[in-house]
Order: structure tokens, then C-alpha cells, then sequence
């Protein structure tokens, strides 16, 4: 039964917005033109993104997030929506703290009204309100309600007492912070920001210059507008770009036509087409081939670990049975989260575990036929002069054409071997399917969070980045949940998501590292070996050539035994040197110091989980949690760099 690939996800156009409230004396003088130029921007990008549009590769709407504060996000909004766009709205707060704090009142009743649900007294702050409220119903809510209880006592406590510089400066120190995790969360998600900003203020955390320097250092574009002149649009590349906003290079059509394409189409679409071709047009085998399994063969007779002629025979697990298999139980713990959305995780088991199951299968097959082909290699090499030269130990002169076709027949398998390998691209199939299936396999965990790599900050490999652009299309599918992280979530999410990953992954290279060290001694030993024995075989040979000069034993006998003694003096150092060079390609002593590394990375994640879980829900907060999501997302690419770096040029060669 054939199996079909799980489908592609669709390229998606994401954006972020960020800029000034309505009480922005630039956007309050300007804030029809500032509209203008909003809805012309958001048409422009709208024509390009149908513009990539064909009969073979259609796009997803494009993707808006922002805060949802009144002012340029609201003006914002209403244009996306107006396009058909999906707006999400990654919020600092709690819906009810998140209108009390953005409705502006200026009474602590309004406040207290607002926090409970009610209607305020002040018709400004009401209709503030009834804004946030209603715009938040037609966004997808993303929001980070972790701290709420602690930052509604500090808002009450500020607005009891308004000249309290204290209470003011508290509130805004911890809510400022919070907006600044939720603009992250934003930049994250983002193929580019949108800002109008008028450069004043930069060093406040979750303000608009704040946000704008946070996307630029995180490599993401920034397109600029100074509500004070709202005709003119700057496009912002990097943070050291910004000394002077004036002088930004004006945003031109060409300029935008180009960042739309880096997201949508990189590398003139070929990412795209290379991604069709890799994944969906390869080969699906149910499990794995018991003459391409001789690599990990010689894992398990040289790895220490017993039962070396033990079948080796892998099932790969089918995109269409991996949710109720592997995945089974990320998906069980992802809709047991407190509030969790349920579409979510159905999100996941559509558009990630089948892509991972299905790149993993593919991956797990190339890696078997790449390195078997070379270990097949170097072994077919030293056995092809070793039957070259049999004939004589074996005084069958008379048929040393036999011997020498049985040679020629081996170095024709070796050039074939090598010649399939090269046709197939084994090497650099291997890498891309692998790249793809280790950034999806930890995949759920970030998406639960909320966590994401930017796309400037996405690695970028040395042929080819269809991998990397295809992972974060399958990422970019799901989004972000649409939940209220809370602390219940977070520990939750903690307990029985992020730790129980961290601690497979852990354990996984730790045996790994242990298992290929021994793999290299052993080699490494078993080489030495056989060198010894030619040595020692010479040696045995001249002195019994001595011992018949000598006239000690008959002297025809180290001419019987001359053919012999060149046989193996031949052999054993062919062989020696065979094993050596399958210990020098498998280079299983950095991968083992890899794994190693990457093992002691992974224990420094979990105990700092651990910590966090110790310390109670209290001591757990979004904050937090994101830092120990990014940095298993970080060990994951030094891991995935660290081994194509030592793989990457080790292509399917002549073993010569």
C-alpha cells in the first residue's frame, strides 16, 4: 500500500504592527493620513502576495498581529480585516486587566469596573473600552495572563494613590516588561514590523522605539513611518541603521516587492520547488533495507552493548499513524493544558507530526544508504585486492583470470555503488530531511508556548535553505494557540511537555555519545590489531627464511610458505586499513563528543526545570518558561550545525 505525503503547508505572509496610542500628538494631528498610508501599505502587500499566487502554489491570507492598543494597532486592524486577513492578537494581560490598563481610566471604580467585567463611569474610558473588547473578540488571543494577579494589585495601587511616585513607577516598570514579552512574541511570528513611530523614546521595554530595535536585532525588516510626515514610508534593516531615522532609505515598490518574496518565494521560489521535490516526490519505504543497514551494523558489533547480530530492521511510523502512536502523547498533554484550545492540538496532529513522520522516514532511509554505501565501499575495496592475490596462497595460477575477474567485479561494484550515490544524492538529501525532521520533532513544544526563531534568526545552510523555509511554513500553519497562558498552564506545559522532551532527548545522546566512543576505540583497536598481526606474520616469515639459510629446517619450506606469507602481509595492513577508514568517515569520536555535548546542554535545561517546578507555581512565569523553550531550540541548531559540519564534506566517494 502506497503511502501519500502529508500535504504542504501553504506560504504564509506574517506581519507585525506596533506604533503610538491616539494620545501621540503626531498620530492625534495626523491620524487620517497615517490611516491612509496604512491601508495604501497593507493594498500594496495584499497585490504582491496574489501576485505569487499560480495554478500550482496558491498562499495562505496573510497573517497580522499586533497589541490591540487604541491607536495605530486598532487603525491597523480594521485594515487587515477589511482584506480578509487573520488577526492575532499576542497580549501582554489577561483580556479583563488587558482593557482596564488600555482603556486608560483615570479612578480607581473605573478600574475596578473594568477588572470585574462592568461598564466604567467615564464615557471615554467606556468607549475605549467597548473598542478593546470588541477588537479582541475578533482577534485570535494569544494571551499572557501569568502575572495578572500581581500586576492588577500593583495598577490598583498606583491609581489609589496618584501621587505615589513609587506605586506609578512599580506598575509601570512590571507592566512595560510585559508588554515587552508580548512584542517579542509578535516579532517572533513576524516576516516583518510595521512601526510608525516618531523616534522619540527607544529605551522604553514593550514601547514602540523599544519594539522596533527589538525586531531589528532579531533580523527582522522594519518599515517605518513618522506620523509627523506620513507621506513617506523608511525601511529599516539594522539596529545600527537607526543613529538617524532620517536618513533610512525610503521604502520604494521594488524594495517591497522583495521582502514579500524573501518570505513567500526566497531564492526565486526555488526553496519552494526544491521542498516539493525532496519531500514530496520521494520514495516512502515502510522500513528500513538489511543490506543499507551495514553502518549501523558495525554500531552494534563494535558499540559495547551485546547482541551484535541482532536484527536491525527499522519500521518507519507512517505520517498517518503517528498521532495515534509517538505523538500520541505531546497531543494528549497539549489539550490537557489549563484552557488550552482543542482546534490546536488538532492544528498539530494535521500540519506537524505528519510533516515530521514523513522527513524522518525519508531521512533515516537516505542516512542508511549513505553511509552503508561508503562503509560497503571501503570493505569491497580491501576484499578486491585480497582476492586479486588469493590465488597464490592457493598455487591456482593457472586460474588467476578467475581471481583477477572476481576483482575487477568488486571495483566495478564500488564505482556503481559510488556512481548510484552520487546520481540519487544520498549526501545532500540526508542533511536537507534531516534539518527538516529535528525542527519539527521539537516543534509542539515551542508552538504550546508560544515560542518561535525568527526568521533572521533561522541558520542558514551552505547549498540549499528549502529545509529551513519549509519548517517554518509548517510553524508558521499553526501559529500561535489561541489560549490565556496562566501559571497552571505554564507549570503544566512545564511537567508534562517541555521536561519530558528534554529528558528523551538527554538520555538519547548520552547513550549515543557512550555507544559510538566505544565504536571508535574498538576500531580503532581492531586496525591496530591487524597491523600488528602483518607485522608479526613478516616477521614469522623472515625468520623462517632465516632459520633454511641457517640450514635449521629444510629450505623449501620458505618457499612453500612465501606465498602465503605475502597473502597476509597484504591482507591484514588492506584490512587495518579498510577499518581504519571506515572509523575516519563514520568520525565516531566527534559524533560521540556531539552527542556529549549536547547531552550536558540538555541536563543544564532540565535542572533548571527542575528548579522552576521545586520553587512552586508562584515562582513559574511566561518569562521564564519562553527562555528555557528558546534555548532547547538553540541546543537543537548547534546540534544539527555541529554534525553537518562534520559530515558536510564527506560526500560518497572512491575509497581511495
Amino acid at each position: 500500500m502506497s503511502v501519500i505525503p502529508p500535504p504542504n503547508p501553504l506560504p504564509r505572509l506574517t506581519i507585525g504592527v506596533t506604533g503610538h496610542r491616539d494620545s501621540n500628538p503626531g498620530l492625534a494631528a495626523n491620524r487620517a493620513a497615517v490611516t491612509a498610508a496604512v491601508i495604501e501599505l497593507f493594498g500594496k502587500l495584499e497585490g504582491l502576495v496574489r501576485q505569487h499566487d499560480s495554478a500550482a502554489t496558491s498562499h495562505a491570507p496573510t497573517r497580522l498581529h499586533n497589541l490591540l492598543v487604541s491607536g495605530v494597532d486598532i487603525i491597523a486592524a480594521e485594515a487587515a480585516t477589511t482584506l480578509g486577513w487573520e488577526l492575532v492578537a499576542p497580549l501582554p494581560f489577561g483580556e479583563a486587566l488587558n482593557i482596564a490598563v488600555n482603556a486608560l481610566p483615570g479612578s480607581l471604580a473605573d478600574a475596578e469596573a473594568l477588572l470585574a467585567g462592568q461598564d466604567p463611569a467615564d464615557p471615554d474610558v467606556h468607549a475605549r473600552a467597548i473598542q478593546i473588547r470588541q477588537w479582541t473578540a475578533k482577534a485570535k488571543v494569544f494571551a499572557l495572563a501569568d502575572r495578572d494577579d500581581y500586576l492588577a494589585d500593583l495598577y490598583r495601587a498606583r491609581l489609589a494613590a496618584p501621587g505615589d511616585i513609587s506605586a506609578d513607577r512599580t506598575f509601570s516598570i512590571e507592566s512595560s516588561d510585559q508588554a515587552a514579552l508580548a512584542g517579542r512574541v509578535m516579532i517572533e511570528q513576524s516576516d516583518l514590523l510595521i512601526a510608525v513611530w516618531d523616534g522619540a523614546i527607544r529605551n522604553l521595554p514593550g514601547g514602540t522605539g523599544h519594539t522596533v530595535l527589538m525586531a531589528l536585532e532579531e533580523g527582522t525588516p522594519v518599515l517605518l513611518l513618522d506620523p509627523h510626515a506620513p507621506q513617506t514610508w523608511r525601511l529599516a534593516l539594522a539596529r545600527e541603521s537607526m543613529a538617524k531615522v532620517t536618513s533610512l532609505a525610503v521604502l520604494d515598490d521594488d524594495s517591497l516587492a522583495e521582502l514579500v518574496r524573501d518570505a513567500l518565494r526566497p531564492d526565486s521560489g526555488e526553496d519552494l520547488i526544491l521542498a516539493s521535490q525532496r519531500l514530496d516526490h520521494a520514495r516512502w519505504r515502510p522500513h528500513s533495507s538489511r543490506l543499507l543497514s551495514i553502518y549501523r551494523r558495525i554500531e552494534a558489533m563494535f558499540g559495547g552493548q551485546g547482541r551484535p547480530f541482532r536484527s536491525l530492521r527499522q519500521t518507519y511510523e507512517q505520517p498517518g499513524r503517528i498521532v495515534a502512536g509517538s505523538g500520541a502523547h505531546v497531543l494528549q498533554a497539549a489539550a490537557a493544558l489549563p484552557g488550552s484550545d482543542p482546534d490546536y492540538s488538532d492544528a498539530i496532529a494535521r500540519q506537524i507530526l505528519p510533516r515530521f513522520a514523513w522527513s524522518d522516514g525519508i531521512s533515516a532511509w537516505l542516512s542508511d544508504a549513505y553511509r552503508s554505501g561508503m562503509i560497503i565501499n571501503f570493505a569491497l575495496s580491501a576484499f578486491a585486492i585480497m582476492i586479486g592475490l588469493a590465488y597464490q596462497p592457493l598455487h591456482l595460477e593457472k586460474y588467476k583470470w578467475l581471481f583477477a575477474s572476481g576483482e575487477f567485479l568488486l571495483l566495478v561494484l564500488i564505482l556503481f555503488i559510488t556512481w548510484l550515490g552520487s546520481r540519487l544524492d544520498w549526501h545532500a538529501r540526508w542533511f536537507e530531511t534531516r534539518r527538516v525532521a529535528e525542527y519539527l520533532r521539537h516543534a509542539p513544544i515551542l508552538l504550546l508556548l508560544g515560542v518561535a526563531r525568527p526568521p533572521g534568526r533561522w541558520p542558514r545552510g551552505a547549498d540549499t535553505n528549502w529545509p529551513e523555509y519549509h519548517a517554518r511554513h509548517c510553524l508558521r500553519a499553526a501559529g500561535l494557540p489561541r489560549t490565556y497562558v496562566t501559571r497552571a498552564y505554564l507549570r503544566q506545559a512545564l511537567e508534562t511537555v517541555l521536561r519530558p522532551h528534554v529528558i528523551g532527548q538527554r538520555d538519547y545522546h548520552r547513550i549515543k555519545a557512550q555507544r559510538l566512543e566505544t565504536v571508535h576505540l574498538n576500531l580503532d583497536k581492531l586496525s591496530e590489531t591487524m597491523f600488528l598481526l602483518a607485522v608479526m606474520s613478516v616477521a614469522i616469515f623472515l625468520s623462517v627464511t632465516l632459520l633454511g639459510k641457517l640450514g635449521w629446517i629444510e629450505p623449501a619450506i620458505p618457499k612453500q610458505l612465501s606465498y602465503l606469507s605475502t597473502f597476509i602481509g597484504v591482507s591484514l595492513p588492506t584490512l587495518g586499513a579498510s577499518i581504519a577508514g571506515m572509523r575516519f568517515f563514520g568520525d565516531f569520536e566527534r559524533f560521540a563528543a556531539i552527542s556529549e555535548v549536547t547531552a550536558e546542554k540538555l541536563d543544564g535545561v532540565e535542572t533548571r526545570i527542575r528548579l522552576l517546578l521545586e520553587n512552586g507555581e508562584s515562582a513559574i512565569d511566561y518569562a521564564a518558561v519562553a527562555e528555557l523553550a528558546h534555548r532547547l531550540d538553540e541546543i537543537v541548531v548547534d546540534e544539527i550545525e555541529s554534525w553537518q559540519a562534520v559530515f558536510g564534506g564527506k560526500h560518497l566517494a572512491l575509497p581511495a
